[in-house]
Order: structure tokens, then sequence, then C-alpha cells
């Protein structure tokens, strides 16, 4: 038989250290375990507080996007503000050129009516008018008129020649007719013209006489008088003659033509005029 090798035997001591080395070593082991815990634990903590802070981000870029969102509702509400403003100031503007376009704006009276009390008394109104607004404005009178009131048209007559005293330019003229009084009226102005199809009317005075028999012979001389004044005024406007006019007015309307009219120098101009008649 061979013989058994002999382990050594260790002392109590020597026993005493490698326990005590082992429980060392089991205490650094537990430390390193809670160590790797708390690491771990560290690390949850810093991943929920960058889960949080990417919370807080999307929360953040959430408002960014509702402010921006309200910003651009705000650009747009803006946007549309403006267009409407500009509509207004558009409308405005049309609405000022407009009248800025107007005949009244550029003094132009258009007498369309009879010779009354009343249209006369427009017409005086707004001349008027315009007489303050602009003391030495030009003002055009056009007439398309069947005449009537003969002591309302000499009325009209008179305010016209004070504008004209006054410092006023004066134009008349006439689209369609100017009869009876009308055509009277048409001589008031600095310069007279007729339309190319227009026509000036002129006949005697008439009035209605009732009563006895010195009561329509006053009338009558009355009628003379105021006969006088319109041959006057035609005379004194015109190269027409007292006897040529009471030859062509006696008993009947004398219808006379634009190109007749130029010729009398009842009208300086005629305007309205057809291309192809012009150029032939």
């Amino acid at each position: 038989m061979s013989e058994e090798k002999e382990i050594p035997k260790t002392s109590p001591e020597e026993q005493k250290i490698n326990l005590e080395l082992k429980k060392a070593q089991a205490s650094k082991l537990k430390a390193e375990a809670k160590k790797i815990k708390t690491e771990s634990e560290i690390l949850l903590n810093q991943k929920k507080k960058q889960a949080v802070d990417i919370e807080k981000v999307k929360v953040e870029l959430d408002k960014q996007k509702i402010v921006l969102k309200k910003e651009e509702l705000s650009l747009a509400q803006n946007e549309i503000e403006f267009k409407l403003k500009q509509i207004q100031l558009d409308d405005k503007l049309d609405f000022v050129n407009r009248k800025e376009a107007s005949d009244e704006r550029n003094f132009l009276y258009r007498f369309n009516d009879k010779v009354s009390k009343d249209t006369v008394k427009h017409c005086m109104e707004t001349l008027t008018e315009w007489h303050r607004l602009d003391p030495e404005c030009a003002i055009e009178i056009i007439f398309s008129s069947p005449g009537g009131s003969i002591i309302d048209g000499f009325e009209l007559f008179d305010f016209l020649q004070d504008l004209r005293n006054k410092g006023h330019h004066l134009t008349t003229g006439t689209l369609g007719y100017a009869a009876s009084m009308a055509g009277v009226l048409l001589q008031a102005g600095d310069i007279r013209w007729v339309g190319q199809q227009a026509w000036i009317m002129i006949h005697r005075a008439a009035f209605g006489a009732w009563g006895k028999t010195y009561e329509i012979e006053d009338e009558v001389k009355f009628i003379q008088r105021i006969e006088e004044r319109i041959l006057a005024i035609f005379t004194s406007r015109s190269n027409l003659t007292k006897n040529k006019i009471k030859r062509n007015w006696d008993r009947k309307d004398w219808w006379i033509s634009a190109d007749e009219a130029l010729t009398m120098n009842l009208a300086d101009e005629i305007r309205a005029k057809m291309p192809e008649h012009s150029s032939s």
C-alpha cells in the first residue's frame, strides 16, 4: 500500500482569518450588488426624468403649435380685414370718382323740362350754390325744353346775365330742341351751341286774355312790349333783323335747324356731328 499524502492542517487563527476574508468578500459583493441596484435605480429615474422632459417638450411644442395656429388665424383675420378695408377704400374712391365726374361737380346743368316757376327756381338755386362754392367757375346749361312761362323765363335770363357780369363764363346749348322761351334762354350764354339734330323754335308771345275790352287791350299792349324784348334779344345775338323775325314767326312756329342757326348766328357752333356728316 502507498502512503497517503497528508493534508496540512490549518490553525484556528488561519481558519478565522479565512472566514473573515470570506465575509469581507461577501460584504464586498453585497456592496457591489447594492451599488449596481442603486445605479439601476438612478438610470431608471433618469429614464423617467427623460420621459417627463420629453412630455414637457411635447406639451411645449403643442403650446407653440397652438400659438402658431392663433397667429395664423390672426394673420388670416388681418388679411380679411385688410381686404375689407381695401374694398371699402375702393368703394369710397369709386364714389369720389363718380362724384367728381358728375354733372354737378363739373357745373353742368341739364334743363330738361318746361320753363315754369318751379324749374326756374331749381335752376337758380343750383347755380347760386355753384357760384358760392366757386365764384369764378365756368357754367354750362343744356336745354331740352318746349319752353313755357315767359315771365319766369325772363327771370332766369336776367339771373344768367348777372352771373356773366360777376365773372362766370356761361355756355348754353341744346340737345333735342330749345323751343319758345327755351330758345330765348339759349341766347343767354357767352358761347351758344346746338346739337346737329337739334332744333330752335321761336314764335310770338302768347298769353291768355279774358275780361273787358280795355282789359284785353292792356294785355295786348303788354304782350307787344314782351315781344319787343324778345326781338331785342334775338337781334342783339344774331344777324337777324326785327322785320325778318316778324315775317317768319307771324302766325306760326318758326323751326330753325342747327345749320340754319349757325348761319343766322343764333348759335356759335354745332356739336355732336356724325363723323360721316363731318367728312362729307
